[in-house]
């Protein structure tokens, strides 16, 4: 080659270890130039939770009510902060509550939201990313079978942000046309970036980055670590969000903390669990406003930055969540739990209807040729996760998945929670929700059995998860509305009351059209077709079949038909028995 070509090769074409503008600054300097009062901030969860910048925000902004509208897949502590700080005027969410290490209303919110002090605008775990994946596309809108029947679909419509129409190619029934959503400012917390902002990110990745590339003013990303352009194209293939839409990055170690951090078999980068012990404290901490802000004052307010964070963390407690990120920590956990796990044959109410229930998804499996399980909270989960191994014992291919963009997973003992870290390594694809939600469970050729619990449920099988007017706000749709709207069939599991078994949902989060089994602790229940009324169809052999009946009837908000012939449903085998109780030997769910 001419020498002169080959020096234009040498001068003009080597490519740069370091390249890009330099967005590297503080927590503190980002949050100061990047938020003002008034604006739509969308807290992303794209497998990291950005919990180092909520922390900042909450030192910046504490008391001075900027009215933000906040916008979040799911909204907790230690988030709650933001609401007890008076800095949130509108959430736009799926879920809000405590989630891990299991969920149930977060009080603070609820009370705020009951009292008008916060508005909330509710849609589900399928239908926000796709919002946002419409606005980072610069279309109006997108299209989606979710929401359609339920009191989210009136809601949304009323704030001009859902419309139900008929299908314009003339194929017949309705669509869903979700308008889409633009924030100003997005924050994340990822891996890694280089100086210019290009992100290195695990999945799942939840949402994923659809909020970074709608918003106005680009996205604040933290970072576990910060890396040269050359780590950045050597792992390309993990880079999940380019520098364009990146306004400023910030090194913050253990960032996601209290949440945790999967690993991705690259060395540089070290995983963190979730911090049990540190979540339950916090938790119990923000169940009254006095102990909510002793809380804040301590872990926020009167830490000035990450690095005092992780320093009053401590040594231990950091070792600690690095060990049980391991592959096989839950081994030893197991272990440590092993004499709280209950060892007597005789199994209580909530093991027999987690088994009979895993037994109806099996049968329905066996019957109907379904692939997949996408799996709710709780109970309904656990049941999904026993007939999952029974039926890969009995050479049948059924996958369970969950919500967040986990497929083909084999939950491991000792932790129940749906998300659970240390299913990941288990997984035989891990993506994202849209996916998940809108293809794999709900896309033209799905199979897939969806597995729920429920808040309450009425005679149509209708979902309430949402909020029952004046008296509580529960936690919200999740994914439960999108299952519901487009899983072939679904089995609820959930504890019976009059409260929980009523007439009439007050808020239908989901609607009960596909919802044609429900398994309570007093009996199992079924509807003959999408408009008919859940009727008695089985009872546990544990009891004589006229009290099973009463008991039934006495817990059930409207008169229950019973069918002229019960099925009885024997007690667990113990095989089936110890693997429930292994999957939570905390007894979260079991009692």
């Amino acid at each position: 080659m001419h020498a002169d070509y080959v020096d234009v090769i040498r001068r003009r074409l080597a490519i740069p270890p370091v390249d890009g503008p330099d967005k590297v600054t503080t927590l503190d300097e980002a949050v100061r130039r990047l938020t003002v009062p008034g604006q739509t901030i969308f807290l992303g969860a794209a497998h990291g939770r950005p919990n180092a910048l909520v922390r900042e925000l909450v030192r910046q902004w504490w008391g001075r009510r900027p009215g933000w509208t906040l916008g979040c897949t799911g909204f907790g502590s230690p988030w709650t902060s933001l609401v007890v700080g008076g800095l949130v005027e509108r959430l736009v969410t799926t879920f809000i509550g405590e989630g891990y290490p299991f969920p149930v209303p977060q009080p603070l919110v609820g009370r705020a939201v009951l009292d008008g002090r916060v508005a909330v605008q509710n849609w589900s775990m399928l239908t926000l990313p796709l919002r946002l994946l419409a606005g980072a596309m610069g279309v109006p809108f997108t299209t989606t079978r979710s929401l359609l029947g339920s009191s989210m679909e009136e809601d949304n419509a009323r704030d001009g942000d859902f419309v139900a129409t008929d299908d314009p190619f003339g194929g017949g029934g309705r669509v869903g046309l979700v308008r889409a959503f633009t924030p100003d400012l997005a924050l994340f917390h990822a891996w890694a970036a280089d100086r210019a902002g290009n992100v290195i990110a695990a999945a799942p990745l939840n949402e994923n980055f659809y909020a970074a590339m709608a918003a106005r003013r680009g996205a604040i990303v933290s970072v576990e670590k910060i890396v040269s352009t050359e780590f950045i194209r050597r792992h390309a293939e993990l880079v999940k969000l380019p520098g364009q839409y990146v306004a400023a990055v910030v090194e913050a170690p253990f960032g996601a903390h209290p949440a945790g951090m999967y690993g991705m078999n690259v060395p540089e980068l070290e995983a963190y669990a979730e911090d049990l012990e540190f979540i339950l404290g916090l938790r119990g901490a923000f169940r009254q406003p006095e102990t909510a802000e002793a809380w804040i004052r301590e872990w926020m307010l009167s830490v000035p930055d990450q690095a005092a964070y992780v320093a009053k963390l401590g040594y231990a407690r950091i070792m600690e969540i690095k060990g049980r990120a391991h592959t096989d920590a839950w081994i030893a956990e197991l272990e440590s739990l092993a004499s709280a796990i209950p060892t007597e044959a005789t199994p209580n109410p909530g093991e027999r209807m987690v088994v009979a229930a895993a037994r109806l998804l099996s049968e329905k499996v066996r019957a109907r040729g379904y692939r997949t399980y996408l799996a709710g909270v709780g109970n309904s989960n656990l049941a999904a996760w026993l007939s999952a191994y029974e039926m890969k014992a009995a050479g049948m291919d059924v996958e369970v998945m969950a919500e967040t963009g986990m497929v083909g997973y084999l939950p491991r003992p000792a932790e129940p929670f749906v998300f659970s870290f240390r299913n990941f390594p288990s997984c035989k694809m891990l993506t994202d929700i849209l996916h998940v939600m809108g293809i794999f469970m709900g896309g033209g050729e799905n199979r897939c059995l969806g597995s729920l619990a429920a808040g309450q449920i009425d005679k149509h099988g209708n979902i309430n998860s949402t909020i029952v007017p004046g008296k509580t706000y529960i936690t919200g749709s999740g994914g439960a509305n999108d299952i519901c709207s487009s899983a072939r069939e679904v089995v609820v599991t959930l504890a019976q009351s009059r409260q929980r078994f009523v007439e009439k949902a007050p808020y239908v989060t989901a609607p009960g059209r596909r919802v044609t089994t429900v398994v309570s602790d007093l009996g199992v229940y079924e509807k003959a077709d999408e408009h008919g009324e859940l009727v008695l169809t089985g009872v546990y052999a544990d009891r004589a079949e006229g009290d099973a009946v009463a008991a039934a009837r006495a817990a059930c908000g409207w008169d229950l038909a019973v069918a002229p012939t019960l099925r009885r449903f024997e007690a667990p085998d113990p095989d089936q028995l110890r693997l429930v109780r292994m999957f939570d030997p905390r007894r979260y769910f079991l009692g």
